[in-house]
C-alpha cells in the first residue's frame, strides 16, 4: 500500500497529465462529429499519443522539470484544441500549420473570429487553473526521480508501446483510406480516428515533408500522366464556341451568396429581387457547388480563374503566389484584353497584390484606388464599391475583363445599420435574419450596378457573370437554414444539398437563357466562360458546362458527387442522393473514389512543382 501511495505521489504530475489530456482529446473528438464518434475506436490511438509525450517527460531527471514539461504540453494541447473548435465552427475542418502561417489574415477578420469563439470551450483549460496550482502546493522534496538507466528503460518501454499501438492504427487507417495519411486530404476523419494529438503531429510531419518534396522534381511518369489528363480534359470546339468573342467580360464574385436565397421570399418579400430578375434572362446553374478549402474567398477566386483545385491545406494565394498560371485573365490578356481585378479592401489581404500579377491582371484596383466614403462590415460598402467600379470600367480600354469582389455580406452579418428595413419576420434578431438583411442589401447594390450598366450601354457589349464564393450559414445554425428551406426532417444529405452557390451568366441581348440543373462546381467556371469568349482553356481541371454531359463535383477533402451518388469522405459513406439511402461501395464507386484522388493529386503536383512553367 505504501509503495502504491509513493508511486502516486512521485508521479502525480504524470497521472494528472494523462487523465486531463485523455479527457480533453476524447471530448474534442466527440464534439467534432457526435453522430459518428466512437470512443472505443479512438481511445487506443489517443492513449498512445499521450504515452509518447509521457515517455519523453520520463527522461527528465528532476520532478519539477518533468512537471513543467507536462504542464507546458498540456497548455499547448489545450490552446490547439480551442483553436480547432473555433476554426471548425465555421470551416468544418481542423486547423493546420499552413493555415497558421496564413494567420496574419486573422488580424483583418478579428470580428469574425470573435463571433466564432465560444466561451464554453474554455472548460478545456480548467485543470490548468485549478488542479495544477494544487499540484505545486503538494510537491515533495526536489530529488532525482529515477537513475538514468531506469529512466531510459521506462522511456524505451513506453515509447515502444506507443509506437506499436499507433503503428497498427495508422496502418489500419491507411488500408481503409489510401493516401489519407500522406496527403491529409480529410483532416477531420484523421482526428476522429487517431485523435487530435496524432493529427497535429502528422500535420507537422507532412508540412516538413511537403516543403522538402517541393524541391524534389516530380517523376517523368507522373508528369506524363498529368499532361495526358490535361490534354484530354482541355475544352474543345463545340456548341456556342466563341459566340461572345470580343465582348467585354464582367465577373462579380459575391461574398457569402448562397443558392438558397434565390427566388425565395420571406414575409412575402423577395430576398434577392434583383438577382432573381437577372436569373430570368440569363443562363442559371442552380446545382453549382462551392469547392473551397482553407483559403475561403481566395479559394473561390482561385478555382474560378484557374480551374485548379485549392491547396490541400492553407491558401494557394500564399503558398503558390510565384507560380506560372494559365488563368482566365492570362488567356484574355493574350487575346488583346485589358484585365483588371477590383476589390475595395487592402491590397495585401489574401496576398492579392502578389498573386494577381501571376494571374496576368494588368491592374489591381484595391482600397487605395477607391474613396472609402462609407464602411459596412469589414470595409468599403458594396453600394460605394459598385458605384465607383461602374465609373472605373467606363474608362477601361475595350475589350476588357473586369473581375470584382464584393465585401459587405461578410460573416458575421451584424453590421446592419445601413441595410434598410427588410423585414425578416420570424428570423428577426437571429443569425439567419442578419444574413438575410445582409444579402438583401448586397442584392440591392447589385441591382443598381446592373441598371447602371444597362443605362450606359455597357451591358449591350458585355458578358456579365455573377456567382457566390462560399457558404454563409455555419453548421451550428443549420436548424435556421432547414427551417427557411422547409426541410422538416433533415438527414445526412440535407446539409450538403444546401452547400450551393448561384452561378449566373448573362449574355448581351439575352442570347442564351434557361436553367441548367446538372451538378457542377467552381472549377467549371473558367472552361465555360472560355468557350463563350472563344479563347482556349488550357490545362484545366474543370469542364465546359455547355458542352459536356453531367459530370462530377470534387471537394477538397476527397468527397464527391457523381451523377446521383454523394460520397462523404469524412465518414467514408456513399449515399444515393435521390433516396437518401446508404450505398455499399461497389467496384465502380471505389474506382471513382480513386479517380477523384488522382485528380486532386494532379492539381497538387501542378502547384507544388510549378509544372506549368515546365510544360511551357
Amino acid at each position: 500500500m505504501k509503495s502504491i501511495k509513493k508511486f502516486v505521489l512521485d508521479y502525480i504530475d504524470v497521472l494528472l497529465f494523462a487523465a486531463a489530456v485523455l479527457i480533453k482529446v476524447m471530448s474534442f473528438g466527440k464534439q467534432l462529429e457526435p453522430s459518428y464518434f466512437s470512443a472505443e475506436k479512438i481511445f487506443l490511438p489517443v492513449a498512445a499519443s499521450v504515452l509518447l509525450i509521457i515517455s519523453i517527460s520520463i527522461l527528465f531527471k528532476r520532478k519539477r522539470t518533468r512537471s513543467s514539461f507536462l504542464f507546458l504540453f498540456n497548455l499547448l494541447i489545450t490552446v490547439i484544441i480551442i483553436g480547432d473548435i473555433t476554426y471548425f465552427s465555421y470551416f468544418k475542418d481542423v486547423i493546420s500549420i499552413p493555415v497558421l502561417i496564413n494567420g496574419i489574415m486573422l488580424g483583418a477578420v478579428n470580428d469574425s473570429v470573435g463571433n466564432l469563439f465560444n466561451l464554453s470551450s474554455l472548460w478545456y483549460g480548467i485543470d490548468l487553473v485549478t488542479l495544477y496550482p494544487l499540484l505545486w502546493l503538494i510537491r515533495r522534496e526536489e530529488k532525482a526521480v529515477l537513475p538514468l538507466r531506469k529512466r531510459a528503460i521506462a522511456f524505451g518501454s513506453l515509447i515502444l508501446i506507443s509506437c506499436i499501438i499507433n503503428g497498427v492504427k495508422f496502418y489500419d487507417l491507411s488500408v481503409e483510406q489510401p493516401r489519407l495519411i500522406s496527403t491529409l486530404y480529410n483532416k477531420v476523419y484523421i482526428v476522429k480516428n487517431l485523435g487530435a494529438i496524432n493529427y497535429h503531429l502528422l500535420d507537422a510531419y507532412n508540412t516538413v515533408v511537403s516543403s522538402i518534396s517541393r524541391k524534389i522534381p516530380v517523376s517523368q511518369a507522373k508528369e506524363d500522366q498529368i499532361r495526358t489528363f490535361l490534354n484530354t480534359n482541355s475544352s474543345q470546339t463545340g456548341n456556342y464556341k466563341g459566340i461572345e468573342n470580343g465582348k467585354n467580360l464582367i465577373v462579380i464574385q459575391v461574398e457569402a451568396l448562397q443558392q438558397f436565397v434565390i427566388n425565395r421570399k420571406v414575409n412575402g418579400q423577395e430576398i434577392t429581387p434583383n438577382l432573381n430578375k437577372l436569373v430570368g434572362k440569363s443562363l442559371y446553374f442552380d446545382n453549382y457547388y462551392y469547392q473551397i478549402a482553407d483559403g475561403g474567398t481566395s479559394d473561390a477566386e482561385f478555382l474560378s480563374n484557374n480551374s485548379l483545385y485549392p491547396a490541400a491545406s492553407g491558401s494557394a494565394y500564399f503558398l503558390y503566389a510565384g507560380n506560372k498560371f494559365h488563368s482566365l485573365s492570362n488567356e484574355l490578356d493574350d487575346s488583346g484584353y485589358y484585365t483588371a481585378a477590383l476589390h475595395g479592401y487592402k491590397e495585401t489581404f489574401w496576398n492579392r497584390n502578389v498573386i494577381y500579377k501571376s494571374f496576368g491582371f494588368d491592374k489591381f484596383y484595391s482600397e487605395d484606388d477607391y474613396n472609402i466614403d462609407e464602411v459596412v462590415g469589414l470595409g468599403l460598402s458594396d453600394e460605394s464599391f459598385l458605384d465607383q467600379t461602374a465609373q472605373k470600367i467606363q474608362d477601361f480600354e475595350k475589350p476588357y475583363y473586369a473581375f470584382a469582389i464584393t465585401l459587405s455580406s461578410h460573416f458575421p452579418y451584424d453590421d446592419i445599420k445601413d441595410y434598410g428595413d427588410f423585414d425578416t419576420g420570424d428570423y428577426e434578431g437571429t443569425f439567419m435574419g442578419d444574413y438575410l438583411k445582409s444579402i438583401h442589401y448586397t442584392d440591392a447594390q447589385l441591382g443598381t450596378f446592373l441598371d447602371e450598366l444597362e443605362a450606359n450601354g455597357t451591358a449591350d457589349d458585355s458578358v456579365i457573370a455573377v456567382y457566390g464564393d462560399h457558404s454563409a450559414i455555419t453548421r451550428d445554425h443549420a436548424d435556421e437554414l432547414y427551417k427557411l428551406c422547409g426541410i422538416t426532417e433533415p438527414n445526412d444529405l440535407s446539409w450538403i444539398e444546401q452547400q450551393k452557390v448561384p452561378m449566373i451568366i448573362h449574355l448581351p441581348d439575352d442570347a442564351l437563357k434557361g436553367v441548367d440543373s446538372s451538378s457542377a462546381g467552381q472549377v467549371d467556371f473558367y472552361p465555360t466562360i472560355a468557350n463563350l469568349m472563344g479563347i482556349e482553356a488550357k490545362n484545366v481541371m474543370g469542364r465546359d458546362l455547355l458542352n459536356s454531359i453531367p459530370g462530377e463535383v470534387i471537394f477538397r477533402d476527397g468527397s464527391f458527387i457523381s451523377e446521383d451518388v454523394y460520397y462523404k469522405a469524412q465518414d467514408d459513406i456513399y449515399y444515393d442522393m435521390k433516396t437518401g439511402q446508404v450505398l455499399q461501395p461497389t467496384v465502380g464507386l471505389l474506382d471513382k473514389k480513386a479517380d477523384v484522388l488522382n485528380k486532386l493529386n494532379y492539381s497538387d503536383n501542378i502547384l507544388k512543382h510549378d509544372l506549368f512553367k515546365k510544360f511551357d
